[in-house]
């Protein structure tokens, strides 16, 4: 990939220090000035809920990777002001980082997901600011300790038959790379789902494991309110409402996502999970 520097040249990461912000980071170094951006940044501290730190981060950048935190009830709100931010430093584009199936009534975040992608194209409309959404599935890496070894017992709180389009976080933030370097003479107004090669369950994965090392893995499925039991000390009620509504529709739902668009973006095909086994 080559950068053209014609319109600046950073590129700055908004939730930089989560591991999808950390992917993209590591998969831009070298082609490009990454600007770190979070709430904790050292050199780009922002906050996202009154927009302090957001203009002068931007300033000089010619794109902007947008992760909100997860799960957050304000995030097309936090998104606008991110907007407003980029707009008014001269940024180019901004790729949104999304989710499949943004429409989805039963899981509130993910509606939230779709208000975002709405409110882009809209200020897109009135400022004429470039953009990019990707749309993630699931990430294999979800389950990484079972895939390394490090665990060897896994609990989800909804059906281990339940089919995901298992993606490797590596291969999102690839793609995202991808798309900043090329920039929005390629991908303006483009909308990218993002699937794995394969549709895999949990039980499905924990087989992998066992066939491809030996190991033996512990699997069952628990209820979402025993879930929460073990977290709830980290999140708030209505974080609580959101994830457990995402996992009672995964209780009944498949969540799919094609690959021919990731294989596409990769110029190969997406990185299977039993490649992910160790």
């Amino acid at each position: 990939m080559t950068l053209d520097v014609s319109r600046g040249t950073d590129i700055a990461i908004v939730g930089a220090t989560g591991k999808t912000g950390r992917a993209v980071a590591a998969a831009l170094d070298g082609v490009a000035v990454v600007r770190r951006l979070s709430r904790s940044a050292p050199d780009y501290p922002v906050d996202l809920e009154t927009g302090a730190g957001l203009a002068e981060a931007f300033t000089g950048c010619r794109g902007v990777y947008f992760i909100a935190p997860n799960v957050n009830p304000d995030e097309p709100a936090l998104l606008v002001r991110a907007l407003n931010a980029a707009a008014s430093a001269g940024v180019d584009h901004v790729v949104y980082h999304s989710v499949a199936w943004p429409y989805s009534p039963r899981m509130p975040h993910h509606m939230d997901k779709a208000r975002c992608e709405e409110e882009l194209r809209a200020f897109s409309s009135e400022r004429g600011l470039h953009w990019t959404i990707l749309q993630p599935c699931a990430y294999a890496q979800n389950f990484e300790a079972v895939l390394d070894g490090t665990a060897a017992d896994l609990a989800v709180p909804y059906s281990l038959d339940t089919t995901f389009s298992f993606i490797s976080l590596d291969d999102v933030a690839e793609v995202a790379a991808r798309v900043l370097i090329e920039g929005p003479e390629l991908h303006h107004a483009a909308t990218y789902e993002l699937g794995g090669p394969e549709a895999l369950s949990v039980r499905d994965v924990v087989r992998l494991v066992e066939v491809a090392t030996g190991r033996v893995v512990a699997s069952r499925s628990s209820s979402v309110d025993e879930w929460m039991k073990l977290h709830n000390d980290s999140m708030s009620a209505d974080e609580q409402h959101r994830l457990g509504a995402m996992f009672e529709f995964y209780d009944d739902r498949d969540f799919l996502a094609g690959s021919a668009v990731t294989a596409t973006l990769l110029g190969r095909e997406p990185t299977p999970v039993r490649a992910l086994i160790s």
